[in-house]
């Protein structure tokens, strides 16, 4: 399997563009990224609320490059997802006032690939989640890195999405089969697992990884198939209950599969726009970036009154630090650093300097 480049001129304007976004930021002392010559007064709001975010996060990066899951220590996931984090917001390794910070992050996830190509660091019982999250992450940075780093960031990322591909193809019964689960070897899957998978898989594919279409197809009937259709929206498992976090995850895996205004997508997005999420809801930081990105692919309507109403949730709650608070519930033990970093990445999404964000 390779994992080159599609070409040296998008090579080249990736790397140009993104010297470009971090000299803007550099220039601004309050405001984050913005792409209007007038921003409104809420994206001045969404960019500062960034810029304080991020300052929140540089200040969290541990001795060894690594950033910390509130439970479990320092962690492949919560690394890479801080990682995404600066990146969504323009920041890349090399240049700019976090270039150190993102490039001894990377190398700390690289250092812990095992060797079966597993990128997790403490074991939890879903390793598979810090696999895809971090699989994610060096496919959307490769393009950003120096020549010596983006090889060795090459290999890892080959071995990665080698495991992907082996553990969706260990057999599985009809109701599971095409999804991913907890663990590389599980013989069932579910929705949320398999969203991470899928968005790492489509980021390699865009960096010139061999992802066989079969693999994405197989997928993607297993994301349908979790799809709940009279109460519309995705449950976690095949004939479960719908929930407003695993509609977004549906939504943004049919998406970034090419599968655009699906009706099953839609059905979803219409529920999202009809009981939009609320900072009470269970695994919410989870559900704002899933739902996000998600809406942001479908576009339309959808989007504008997800964005106005998610933005403001995000605004109203972030700490004076720049932090957003840990929830009660599931993300409890995940800790400030995950939720940060997941409010960042929902509320950059319009920037689309991450290019699993672009349309």
């Amino acid at each position: 399997m390779s994992c080159e480049y599609v070409s040296t001129p998008r090579r080249t304007w990736r790397r140009r563009y993104a010297i470009v976004a971090a000299l803007v930021v550099a220039i601004m002392s309050v405001a984050g990224p913005t792409f209007a010559a007038e921003p409104s007064e809420e994206q001045k709001e969404v960019d500062k609320a960034i810029v304080e975010a991020l300052r929140y996060l540089a200040k969290q990066q541990s001795a060894s490059g690594a950033w910390a899951h509130a439970a479990i220590g320092e962690s492949t996931a919560t690394t890479s997802l801080a990682i995404m984090a600066f990146l969504s917001a323009g920041h890349v390794p090399g240049e700019g006032p976090y270039s150190r910070q993102l490039e001894r992050g990377i190398d700390w996830v690289i250092d812990h690939q095992k060797p079966n190509g597993m990128l997790v660091h403490q074991k939890s019982h879903g390793p598979m989640y810090s696999h895809g999250i971090s699989t994610l992450m060096l496919a959307e940075v490769i393009g950003m890195l120096d020549r010596s780093s983006s090889k060795r960031c090459r290999r890892a990322l080959e071995g990665a999405v080698r495991l992907i591909l082996k553990a969706q193809n260990v057999p599985k019964s009809a109701r599971h089969a095409g999804g991913w689960r907890y663990g590389p070897n599980n013989r069932d899957s579910d929705l949320s697992v398999t969203g991470w998978q899928l968005l790492a898989l489509r980021a390699a594919k865009n960096v010139g990884c061999d992802v066989p279409a079969e693999n994405i197809d197989r997928a993607v009937r297993y994301v349908k198939n979790c799809s709940v259709r009279g109460r519309r929206g995705f449950a976690y498992q095949p004939g479960g209950a719908p929930t407003l976090t695993r509609t977004g995850t549906g939504i943004l895996a049919l998406e970034v599969c090419g599968k655009h205004h699906t009706a099953e997508a839609l059905r979803g997005a219409d529920v999202l726009l009809q009981k939009p999420l609320q900072f009470k809801d269970h695994y919410f930081y989870y559900g704002v970036y899933y739902c996000s990105v998600g809406m942001f692919k479908v576009d339309g309507k959808h989007w504008d009154e997800t964005k106005k109403h998610l933005n403001g949730v995000l605004l109203c709650n972030q700490h004076a630090d720049g932090s957003w608070p840990v929830p009660h519930g599931g993300e409890k033990s995940a800790g400030q650093i995950y939720c940060t970093s997941m409010a960042v990445l929902a509320l950059a999404v319009e920037y689309q300097y991450l290019p699993i964000y672009q349309r």
